[in-house]
């Protein structure tokens, strides 16, 4: 059985007395779910302090970005190999980093493989804009980020990988359009789809698959309760503790009634 994934994305918010109340807060109103996996993925700059006063009973730590070098004279980057003993996870491919960023199939592949080396697991975003979706490419932009970002994996790595998909159109900060079950539904099922023709149906139903897009305490149910959905990447509603609470306990809900 995959343990469902409820992760929130803090992006750039928060300095580290905000971080540490906030995480304080989340805690008391948070049991330990063993089928439930919370994980909490500030900036550069909360990781370290959240490591020392996190439960890890309860949350888990991912870094948001990170370089795909090691080493070397980068300066201002944040290696992986920097990451690992401070994150379980990293978010690699986020519509934010291909968009604002200009991070391409390479990039990201090279990224995918760096967390995969140290050790970190990536929760790979992939996801189509609004002109491929009106353009019916959808199946086509899903199969060249997925087959590109997975490039340099072995099918015992790309087993441990968490996908989630975000598609962009249905992004607050990108139009925000609600979209329908049955889209998600699609998406979800054309890669594990991919990953099957790939890798193998034994593969296949090892990788966690999660919706990313404006998911909030009122739509999560729906997002999880979808064939396949391993969970929920949460973006803005995950900065309100009161808020994420909610969205953590519909999702040990919905993985208790299934």
């Amino acid at each position: 059985m995959r343990r469902r994934i409820i992760a929130a994305n803090w992006k750039m918010n928060m300095n580290i007395a905000n971080g540490s109340i906030y995480l304080n807060n989340l805690n008391k109103l948070t049991s330990i779910h063993r089928n439930l996996e919370v994980i909490i993925a500030p900036a550069f700059t909360l990781l370290h302090p959240l490591s020392l006063e996190i439960d890890h009973r309860k949350f888990s730590l991912a870094a948001q970005n990170g370089y795909f070098k090691d080493q070397g004279a980068y300066t201002g980057e944040v290696s992986f190999a920097m990451l690992k003993d401070l994150v379980k996870y990293a978010i690699i491919g986020h519509s934010e980093r291909r968009i604002y960023f200009n991070e391409d199939h390479q990039m990201i592949r090279d990224k995918v493989a760096a967390a995969t080396r140290n050790g970190i697991i990536p929760i790979l975003c992939i996801g189509e804009n609004k002109s491929e979706r009106v353009a019916n490419e959808t199946k086509k932009v899903l199969s060249d980020q997925l087959t590109s970002a997975l490039y340099n994996l072995t099918s015992d790595e790309v087993a441990k990988i968490v996908i989630a998909y975000e598609p962009i159109w249905a992004i607050s900060t990108f139009g925000g359009e609600i979209p329908k079950p049955t889209d998600i539904q699609k998406a979800i099922d054309y890669i594990r789809y991919q990953i099957s023709e790939l890798y193998g149906l034994k593969i296949a139903n090892q990788v966690r698959v999660l919706y990313g897009g404006s998911v909030n305490s009122n739509s999560v149910s729906a997002y999880l309760a979808l064939d396949g959905c391993d969970g929920a990447l949460v973006g803005g509603a995950s900065l309100n503790y009161l808020e994420f609470s909610k969205i953590i306990e519909k999702g040990y809900l919905i993985d208790k009634l299934g």
